[in-house]
């Protein structure tokens, strides 16, 4: 008798021979635990997995290029004593990219802000007023000083690429909280993509429905590809929905022939979601309906702050209306328009300060007085620090030794800072502290063990954390 679903010599050969077998594998696989395992949040636990959740999403501010602890949160009054003279602490010193200079201090100046007394240079006037909001781990280190290692490990955990990025686990254990919006969005600097380009926002060996969708909220079209061009007249709404009800038919037909492809799974969601896309995406990214009083606390009524300010806006917005992880860059790769200061820390810092500062600070504020950070989470971080000495006469090479970075939101002891760099800022001294940790304290955040998190591949159950991270508790509520 004629079986239409054997469509091929191939596939009657497969379900004659291979059927029982087939059965007897997955059983194993699935005694073993080989199996891709789906994670679904609980609600007993408030939306976690392991444990009850505290966060349910965040923002992620990350500043590209490596910034210069010590000339913005990292105060060191060693380098004003000092200043000018070689820098000799007892071991070799070398530089990524230079010969080491003599010590610089900082151009800027320094106070100490806030009740928790945080020192806070010049170059933030407006964060400075937040820092009593702010956990800051003091001395994070890297295992790199090179820009692209940098980017992905601080991202994916790993140092080289094809290795999901801390957004598309989020993804992938949590899924989506709102099925007409992406759950993890990246907005890029509209100057250019960082360093290793989408990489650092990559699923890897996840399924690709978990990399992040761009969006640039400033272009002409700020999802690429989502409407017809104007140009195709023939395009009607109707066609349209007839056009996307067939290959969702003709899809999930080859589906069912070539099961556990990720990537027809993938293609599939992307159609599904950009059809919702169409309806909710003008909504969530039209800022007619934001105050006069809210736009110029971000900074829109000004140049230097009005892109940075807007994409901060849109970051609140998008968290506002379900998207579970934004993530939002200041800076392009290459030698210029970012945070590698390697010239000139005076002039090249300021202006990247000034542009991000502002809307940073009323991002926090903002998230605040509508009750958001009730559940959200905001992190400011980068790729790895700078030198304490020169580089040419008033930059500073890559410094993998120590950075800072900042958390702040639900579940974060406000106020607090962990972690110390030594006298120089040259290396982490005391309570170091590694992506690894970093990652793992979010994800518990989220009601997630990073150790519990994980995707079989190629023999080996992979997780964000790799074989490292503890939970930074010092900094925890």
């Amino acid at each position: 008798m004629f079986c239409p679903e054997i469509q091929t010599r191939r596939d009657f050969l497969w379900r004659l021979g291979g059927g029982l077998g087939g059965i007897a594998l997955a059983q194993l696989l699935g005694e073993q635990s080989l199996l891709a395992y789906e994670y679904k949040p609980r609600p007993e636990f408030n939306g976690g997995l392991h444990h009850p959740a505290k966060v349910k999403r965040v923002i992620q501010l990350f500043m590209n290029g490596g910034v210069s602890q010590m000339d913005t949160f990292d105060y060191k009054p060693e380098l004003e004593k000092r200043h000018g003279q070689k820098f000799d602490p007892g071991e070799h010193v070398e530089a990524a990219t230079s010969v080491p200079g003599n010590l610089m201090k900082s151009p800027f100046e320094f106070k100490q802000r806030g009740q928790s007394g945080r020192w806070v240079s010049s170059v933030f006037p407006n964060m400075a007023r937040c820092v009593d909001d702010m956990a800051f781990l003091m001395a994070m280190a890297s295992k790199t000083n090179v820009h692209g290692p940098g980017s992905y490990m601080m991202n994916t955990g790993f140092l080289t690429p094809g290795f999901p990025c801390m957004g598309a686990w989020i993804s992938y254990g949590l899924g989506r909280l709102n099925n007409n919006l992406p759950t993890f969005v990246v907005l890029p600097d509209p100057k250019g993509l960082p360093y290793n380009q989408k990489g650092n926002f990559g699923s890897g060996f996840l399924p690709v429905a978990h990399q992040g969708t761009i969006i640039y909220p400033t272009a002409r079209e700020p999802i690429s590809d989502l409407s017809p061009p104007a140009s195709a007249k023939f395009i009607t709404s109707e066609s349209e929905r007839a056009t996307l009800a067939l290959l969702e038919k003709i899809n999930r037909e080859h589906l069912q022939q070539n099961p556990g492809d990720s990537r027809l799974e993938s293609r599939i969601a992307s159609y599904e979601l950009a059809a919702k896309l169409q309806l909710a995406a003008p909504e969530a990214l039209d800022l007619s309906s934001e105050s006069e009083t809210t736009r110029k606390s971000y900074g829109l009524d000004e140049k230097v702050t009005e892109d940075f300010g807007r994409r901060c806006l849109f970051a609140r917005r998008l968290v506002e209306r379900g998207v579970r992880f934004v993530q939002l860059w200041s800076g392009a790769g290459g030698p210029t328009n970012n945070w590698d200061n390697h010239k000139d820390i005076p002039k090249e810092l300021p202006p990247m300060a000034a542009a991000t500062d502002k809307p940073i600070a009323a991002l926090l504020n903002d998230l605040k007085e509508r009750g958001l950070m009730q559940d959200t989470l905001l992190v400011w971080s980068t790729e790895f620090g700078r030198m304490p000495f020169t580089q040419d006469a008033t930059g500073r090479d890559h410094n993998g030794g120590t950075f800072v970075s900042w958390l702040a939101g639900a579940g974060i002891k406000a106020g607090t800072a962990y972690g110390q760099s030594d006298p120089w800022s040259w290396k982490a001294e005391s309570g170091k502290t590694y992506c690894y940790d970093l990652h793992a304290t979010i994800l518990h955040l989220l009601g997630i063990n990073h150790e519990k998190l994980t995707f079989r591949y190629n023999g080996t159950n992979r997780r964000l954390t790799d074989v490292h991270g503890d939970v930074i508790n010092e900094i925890l509520a």
